[in-house]
């Protein structure tokens, strides 16, 4: 066997072997190439001639001969190289497309990697020790180029084959080639909508790649809220450590917001968090923390204050996660599925929250056959309660509970029931009357409505979304599409014995219910929209409006 060079073709490259075997040969002029070409041309038989007939019995002749004069070893031309290695070319072809052509991998050598471990690379590349076939190398080849492309820290990754020892045949030691990238150092920076914050959130983040030869990724990221939402952390990604089988995630974070506006409060968090298990559908992760709950304006309702002050938030949350729409800003087809569990208080201190947090969502496409329409459907529903002695007449941790409301789009978020379109973040739900100051005036920073949200123990939303195609050439072209939906929701206090008073009757006839139309703009990064909103169902004390207004989601 010859030394070849695996060369990847693009996905979309129709009616052509995915990996094509070469042989280095000298560089050829213009005249040479151009003689290649009318030679690699095949006559078309329906229009032959004899004589055509007769030129190509010569030249698979002429082939003939050419092997036998490499197989006794005459000099041969430039010309006559370029023949072989076609006749070689098409031979092999011709048996990978009739037959399995046998072979094994004796061994793997990796060039190129100054930093980067080999086991590093070789963690990539099991599935091509196991090949038994050049079919099986070749798809297994792919799969391990793509794989190291994904580890983002190289340049360039090339795959050849060379003949294995002569004792061993139909065997071949495979040669990787890498170029390490020189710019470890690149940025992002984007402004979000997210159902964690009240308002829009710019997010930069700086990342260093490989510093310890691992294929680790280390960043830090900043990101501001409009009203006064912090959050700096620093976080490592690993994707192969030895004796590990899966990724390391770990990060610290300080994090700090005002819910004031809507809850009478301010929350800051200091903590940790290491990533278990990281795989394609699973995520286990435990988080430890200090959390500070406070009350600047001394204004707030009686359960919030009496949830006020330190506590210690030692977590375990796992995530079972299936997405098989065809895109997470536009899905035109396919399911997704998300379950979380999330159990607080694994720490033997008496300040640590104890607590069980359980979230499903679910989200459908259906395509129609006119303009690209697409109807997606999503329901989401999540409880929490307290565990622990006493736990009946105990309230759920404050910031653990579902607080509904937000203009970022349920289409390409999923995490649990929050998102209802039409009312503010944190604007509706159970309420409790505020603490009124001595001269009976609120607070500038605090909102006048005199009512805390202090969110629920079970919640329940559903939408619906009909996305399609403008009219409009330019506008198709560039993704910018037209939707219209509806979104309802409800949630409902269980802990401290009201389980007892719950009604299924009643939380749903009291869901919250609004419908809108708006113009979708979608980027690689995220979803901007143009909503008309307009709310047919609220509370009385709920923060709903009527309007238009303008949002940017992520998918998550």
């Amino acid at each position: 066997m010859s030394d070849v060079q695996l060369v990847s073709f693009p996905s979309d490259a129709p009616n052509i072997l995915p990996l094509l075997l070469t042989q280095s040969f000298p560089a050829m002029s213009n005249t040479e190439e151009g003689e290649e070409k009318e030679e690699a041309t095949p006559p078309n038989p329906n229009n032959g001639t004899n004589d055509d007939i007769e030129e190509e019995g010569e030249e698979d002749e002429d082939d003939d001969e050419v092997v036998q004069e490499a197989s006794i070893g005459i000099p041969q031309s430039t010309e006559s190289k370029l023949r072989e290695q076609r006749f070689k070319v098409e031979t092999l072809s011709r048996r990978l497309s009739s037959e399995l052509v046998p072979i094994r991998v004796h061994d793997v050598v990796i060039n190129g990697n100054t930093k980067t471990k080999d086991w590093v690379i070789e963690a990539e590349l099991k599935g091509i020790q196991n090949a038994t076939s050049m079919q099986e190398l070749m798809q297994a080849s792919q799969i391990a180029i793509a794989r190291l492309q994904t580890l983002e820290i190289f340049d360039s990754c090339q795959l050849r084959l060379q003949a294995g020892p002569t004792e061993l045949p139909n065997t071949a030691n495979v040669i990787v080639d890498v170029v390490e990238t020189d710019n470890k150092v690149s940025g992002e920076f984007g402004v979000y909508t997210k159902p964690s914050s009240s308002s829009w959130t710019a997010e930069g983040t700086l990342k260093y790649k490989n510093l310890l030869g691992y294929g680790d990724l280390w960043d830090a990221s900043l990101a501001y809220g409009a009203n006064q939402a912090t959050e700096v952390s620093v976080g490592v990604y690993a994707p192969r450590v030895k004796g590990f089988l899966t990724p390391i995630v770990a990060r610290m974070s300080m994090l700090s917001q005002d819910w004031q506006e809507s809850s009478s409060y301010k929350e800051q968090l200091l903590g940790a968090s290491l990533g278990l298990i990281s795989t394609k559908h699973h995520d286990l992760a435990y988080t430890i923390g200090w959390r500070t709950l406070t009350d600047p304006s001394q204004m707030s309702s009686r359960s919030i204050r009496r949830q006020l002050g330190h506590s210690l938030v030692s977590s375990l949350k796992y995530t079972f996660k299936i997405d098989r729409r065809n895109s997470p800003i536009r899905p035109t087809k396919g399911y997704a599925f998300l379950s979380t569990t999330h159990v607080g208080g694994l720490a033997p201190d008496p300040r640590s929250l104890r607590f069980l947090r359980q979230e499903f969502d679910v989200r459908f496409a259906v395509p129609f056959r006119f303009y690209n329409a697409a109807l997606n459907l999503g329901i989401s529903a999540g409880a929490v309660f307290p565990w622990g002695h006493g736990f009946r007449t105990k309230p759920s941790p404050l910031p653990e509970r579902f607080y509904l409301g937000g203009d970022f789009s349920p289409v390409c978020t999923l995490g649990g029931p929050t998102t209802l379109w039409g009312f503010k973040t944190r604007g509706l739900g159970l309420t409790e009357p505020r603490r009124q100051n001595r001269d009976g005036s609120n607070d500038d920073n605090v909102d006048s409505s005199g009512y805390d949200f202090v969110g629920g123990d079970l919640a329940v939303t559903a939408f619906a979304d009909l996305s399609f195609d403008l009219p409009i050439r330019w506008l198709r072209e560039h993704g910018i599409h037209g939707h219209v939906f509806t979104g309802s929701g409800n949630a409902a206090k269980l802990t401290q014995n009201e389980y007892r008073h719950f009604s299924p009757r009643k939380f749903f006839e009291s869901f919250r219910m609004s419908v809108g139309c708006g113009v979708v703009i979608p980027t690689s990064l995220f979803r901007l929209e143009g909503n008309y909103f307009y709310v047919l169902r609220k509370d009385e004390h709920d923060r709903g409006k009527i309007g238009f207004r303008f949002s940017f989601s992520a998918p998550s």
